[in-house]
């Protein structure tokens, strides 16, 4: 402040002449750009030193560009450190084996002959996938995630360890019991998303409770006055997945239709919720962190939270439309569900006015650009599913392969991208290592190119089933006409399951200290020349 008062005093004492060479100075030096030749000369290279690792005369790779590497170590203490990698690396497990399992899905749907056994069918594997990936590995990376950021925005240490690790036995006691229960046929009923047993859900509930109590106690703990937005969002995501586990559990309403309104209810607010609601609040901080500048609007990230608690809470029932339900309370839904765009937008327009003049930065980063496909996907499928809810739009789509589609847009295009992000954004900063960019370009086209057939070919493929229902035809034809569609299915799944194999092996050689670290030496910073990498 008084380098500025003294500045300011000195501009006060100029002539204008003086003021208009300064500026157009300025000018100039803002707007000049660096060849990229500055740093080289025509002279021999020795590396004496041996600083290059490598010497390549195409450095521009259409897909699998190198990028820069992070110079930023964050101090971290040990015992946090510890409990996120395990998080992590427990969330990383639960991807691979659960998607293993959709992997076999998706080839039952080419080859239905494929296996005869109970414990392999499709009534048992299916809920064991979505299961695994909900409940394993999505929920235990955003909590991994989500330690280092409440930790980190209230500058303080963690309020418990020892809860963090109850918590990291209690949900994967949870998902190894809830899985092999799901393969012996002991499950829950009809109910998607909450196929596991209420005693098994409520070892996942009592980690929830512990989870929001270290949270909580850390974040009153704080060294701030402020409360930073991403608390807020995290906080409120785990109040509300109590209630709504302790709701879609209650056995007073577990029948009839009660039973399908709750459903509604409860398989919405887990994707809304606790996964949505609780990515956001990991976004609000390793988006900026990584861009290295602020968020753009704090009364946006605001805007959103508030009118998400109030939309999301009501639109459940939109999956019933048409059914025996109240009309009232299919409208209610619907009529919510276009309220769901006022937090969309806001939270959309937030993001991207945050990279906005960064866009530069993309091209050099291999972190950003999961950021940016979670981004997109946030808008497009949040928007989707909007539509999806009108009557006319739900005539065509309801039961569906196109809602197949619409849900891995929105778990898989949006939270497994930015559970990505944050994984890649985090833990080099406090391991000291970076994966091979290389495999983390392959891991990002392998899954992105893999989601975008899965989604166009089962949207395509839906589109045409419900018109055909609606023409009358037998249920046969519809099977028949799925068929190419159902490949393609396996085809986008296959590159996908591949891809998140290249990310095991990532995390893997980020947390693993006997591969050889790729750090620079100790306060030494060096650019490559365009020439050398």
């Amino acid at each position: 402040m008084k380098e500025k008062k003294e500045w300011s005093n000195h501009l006060i004492n100029l002539e204008e002449e003086e003021l208009d060479a300064i500026l157009e100075e300025r000018k100039k030096a803002f707007k000049y750009r660096l060849k990229g030749t500055e740093l080289g000369s025509s002279m021999q290279r020795i590396d004496e030193r041996g600083l290059i690792t490598r010497l390549t005369h195409k450095p521009s790779y259409p897909l699998v560009d190198e990028k820069k590497r992070s110079t930023v170590n964050l101090e971290t203490p040990e015992p946090l450190k510890k409990l996120i990698i395990f998080y992590l690396g427990a969330a990383v497990f639960w991807l691979v084996l659960g998607t293993l399992a959709g992997q076999y899905l998706g080839m039952k749907f080419v080859w239905p002959d494929l296996d005869h056994l109970s414990w392999l069918s499709f009534g048992r594997l299916r809920p064991v996938h979505t299961n695994t990936v909900f409940w394993g590995w999505t929920s235990l990376a955003m909590i991994g995630l989500g330690y280092f950021v409440i930790t980190r925005t209230s500058n303080t240490k963690l309020f418990s360890y020892k809860l963090g690790w109850w918590g990291w036995w209690l949900i994967n006691t949870s998902v190894i019991l809830g899985n092999a229960f799901l393969m012996s046929g002991i499950n829950n009923g009809g109910g998607e998303y909450r196929e596991y047993i209420w005693p098994i859900m409520l070892l996942f509930a009592i980690a929830l409770l512990i989870t929001f109590w270290n949270y909580y106690k850390t974040v009153a703990n704080r060294k701030l006055s402020e409360i930073y937005i991403s608390n807020w969002y995290i906080l409120a995501a785990l109040v509300w997945t109590l209630v709504l586990v302790t709701i879609g559990y209650l056995p007073y309403y577990q029948s009839g239709l009660g039973e399908t309104a709750i459903q509604g209810y409860y398989m919405h607010q887990g994707v809304g919720m606790w996964f949505m609601t609780f990515t956001l609040g990991l976004v609000y901080y390793y988006l900026p962190s990584s861009l290295n500048k602020p968020i753009y609007s704090y009364s946006l990230g605001v805007l959103a939270l508030w009118t998400q608690m109030l939309f999301y809470t009501m639109i459940g029932t939109h999956h019933f439309v048409f059914s025996p339900l109240p009309w009232w309370l299919q409208t209610t839904a619907i009529v919510f569900s276009g309220g769901m765009f006022i937090p969309v937008i806001a939270g959309t327009t937030n993001f991207m006015m945050t990279i906005r003049g960064s866009w530069k930065a993309i091209s050099s980063s291999y972190v950003l650009p999961f950021f940016l496909i979670g981004i997109i996907f946030y808008f497009v499928g949040s928007a989707q599913g909007s539509f999806q809810a009108f009557r006319f739009t739900n005539y065509v789509w309801h039961f569906t392969d196109f809602n197949v589609a619409h849900s891995h847009m929105t778990m898989y295009g949006i939270i497994a991208f930015f559970m990505w992000a944050g994984i890649y954004a985090l833990l080099p900063k406090i391991t000291g290592k970076e994966a091979p960019q290389w495999l983390i370009g392959a891991h990002f086209w392998l899954a992105f190119i893999g989601l975008f057939a899965y989604m166009v070919s089962l949207m395509a493929g839906g589109t045409l089933k419900g018109l055909s229902w609606m023409a009358g035809e037998p249920f046969i034809n519809s099977v028949i006409l799925m068929q190419p569609y159902w490949l393609w299915r396996a085809i986008g799944g296959t590159l996908m399951f591949i891809s998140h194999l290249i990310f095991a092996y990532n995390f893997f050689y980020m947390i693993n200290k006997r591969i050889r670290p790729l750090a620079i030496k100790k306060n030494l910073i060096t650019e490559p020349q365009p020439e050398l990498v």
